[in-house]
């Protein structure tokens, strides 16, 4: 196998375990942190597979899968999403209409890991769908963004209230989770304001 395998992760630690992981199966890797380097990267690399979370700084892993299919040269690439948040079945489905052959939550297995993409390098082009048009994209993220925030405000709000009960040992460790759930809310909203220009654009005619 000489086309290397491209891996998409944000997340540093994940990144280096599922770099080391395929490596130490011989497979040739390349890495990028967010869509943006991803996008260049398949331009410039051609790999012969995509592993990618979703929830990612700069480019998401949903845009980058749509760019990914809408360009020709890139479009063959099978993908496989690896994701801890986007993991409720309109989700996946929403996934796998944008052209991805696999959807696996995190943590990931290992074993089913390496099974997975040692079947997608076998036969991952045969099941890739064609690419999904602007605005069925920009409508469909939309709505996956709104539960998604939805969902995230209710932890939170369980979260706030759940911190003015509990004793001093156990503040702490809520208070790390509550500061992650504002981080996550926070980058759902910036993701979410971008479709909504982009939809105003698409809809205005630019």
């Amino acid at each position: 196998m000489n086309d290397p395998i491209l891996v998409v992760e944000d997340v540093p630690n994940i990144l280096e375990l599922l770099d080391v992981t395929l490596r130490f199966k011989g497979y040739p890797v390349v890495t990028a942190r967010n869509g943006e380097e991803a996008l260049q990267s398949a331009q410039h690399k051609k790999p012969a597979l995509v592993i990618t979370d979703i929830m990612m700084p700069k480019m998401d892993g949903y845009t980058f899968a749509y760019n990914l299919r809408r360009d020709p040269g890139t479009s063959h690439i099978p993908i496989i999403f690896l994701s801890a948040t986007y993991v409720t079945p309109e989700d996946k489905d929403f996934a796998l209409s944008l052209g991805a052959v696999r959807f696996m939550e995190k943590p990931v297995d290992t074993e089913d890991f390496l099974l997975t993409v040692a079947e997608v390098l076998t036969n991952g082009h045969e099941s890739i769908s064609p690419p999904m048009d602007r605005e069925q994209f920009l409508k469909g993220y939309r709505y996956r963004l709104e539960v998604k925030l939805g969902h995230k405000n209710a932890q939170i709000l369980r979260n706030e209230r759940l911190l003015g009960t509990l004793p001093d040992s156990l503040r702490s460790s809520f208070e790390d989770m509550l500061q992650e759930n504002y981080a996550q809310r926070d980058q759902i909203q910036l993701e979410l304001n971008e479709i909504y220009t982009r939809l105003e654009e698409s809809l205005s005619g630019d």
